[in-house]
C-alpha cells in the first residue's frame, strides 16, 4: 500500500494534532450509530415480521459507525474511505429498497433508477463547481455530496403522498410523512456538518459530533419506516 493511503487528514475543527484521541467528541459520538444499529436490528430482526433487508441495512449502520470512528481517530486516507464508502452503500441500498418496497417499482426499473441516481450524485458537484466557478465541496465543507440523498428522500415521499385514482392509503401517507420528517432532520444534521469549519474560531469543539448523533437517528428512522410499511402493508386501491 502506497504512502498516500497513510497521509494525515485534518478535516474537522476538533482535530488539533495527529493524535489518536485528537477528536474525542467526534470519535465518541460514533457510538450513536452502534446504538441505532442495535435498535434497528432488534426492531426488524425478530418475530414474524423479521425483515432481512432491514437487518442488512442495520448491519451497514454499524459499519458506518466503525468506519467513522476509524477516520476520526486515525485520520488518514484509507480510514476516510472506510468512513464514506459504507455511507454511500447505505444511501444507494436504501434508495433501491424504497423504490421497490415503498413505491412498488419492478426490479429492473428500480435498478435503472438507482443507477441514474448514482450518476446524478456523481455529476452534481462538478456541475455546481462549473456554475459557481469555484469548489462547492470546499464551500460546503464536503456536505454537498449528501444533497442528492435529501432530494431522493423528498422525491420518494412525494411519490408516496401523490393521490391515486382512489383514496390515498394510510400506510403510504404515514411512510411519506415519515420520510419528509426524516429529510428535515437530515437537513439539520447536514447543517451542523457544514458549519463545523466556519464556527471553529469561536467553537473549538466544532459541530461535527452533532451530525453523528442526528444522522444516526436518521438512519434508524429510515429502516423503521421501511419495516413499518412492510409490516402494515400498503392499502392498495380495491379492484373494481
Amino acid at each position: 500500500m502506497s504512502d498516500g493511503w497513510f497521509t494525515p487528514i485534518r478535516a474537522y475543527c476538533e482535530r488539533g494534532d495527529a493524535g489518536f484521541w485528537a477528536e474525542p467528541l467526534n470519535a465518541a459520538s460514533n457510538a450513536a450509530f452502534l446504538v441505532a444499529a442495535f435498535l434497528a436490528f432488534r426492531l426488524v430482526g425478530s418475530g414474524a415480521r423479521r425483515d432481512p433487508a432491514g437487518m442488512a441495512l442495520a448491519g451497514l449502520v454499524a459499519i458506518v459507525g466503525i468506519g467513522s470512528f476509524l477516520f476520526h481517530t486515525l485520520a488518514v486516507r484509507w480510514a476516510m474511505l472506510a468512513d464514506v464508502i459504507p455511507i454511500a452503500l447505505f444511501i444507494y441500498a436504501y434508495f433501491f429498497l424504497a423504490l421497490r418496497r415503498l413505491l412498488g417499482l419492478s426490479i429492473a426499473s428500480a435498478i435503472l433508477a438507482t443507477l441514474g441516481f448514482a450518476a446524478f450524485s456523481a455529476g452534481l458537484e462538478p456541475a455546481l463547481d462549473a456554475l459557481a466557478g469555484q469548489s462547492v465541496d470546499r464551500l460546503s465543507n464536503g456536505s454537498i455530496a449528501y444533497a442528492p440523498a435529501i432530494l431522493a428522500l423528498i422525491g420518494v415521499a412525494a411519490g408516496l403522498l401523490m393521490p391515486q385514482t382512489c383514496s390515498l392509503g394510510p400506510a403510504r401517507r404515514r411512510a411519506g410523512l415519515s420520510l419528509l420528517a426524516i429529510a428535515a432532520m437530515f437537513a439539520l444534521s447536514l447543517t451542523f456538518r457544514t458549519l463545523d469549519a466556519a464556527l471553529c474560531p469561536s467553537l473549538p469543539i466544532g459541530t461535527h459530533f452533532l451530525w453523528h448523533g442526528l444522522n444516526a437517528a436518521v438512519l434508524y428512522g429510515l429502516i423503521a419506516t421501511a419495516w413499518r410499511f412492510k409490516a402494515e402493508g400498503d392499502d392498495r386501491c380495491p379492484a373494481p
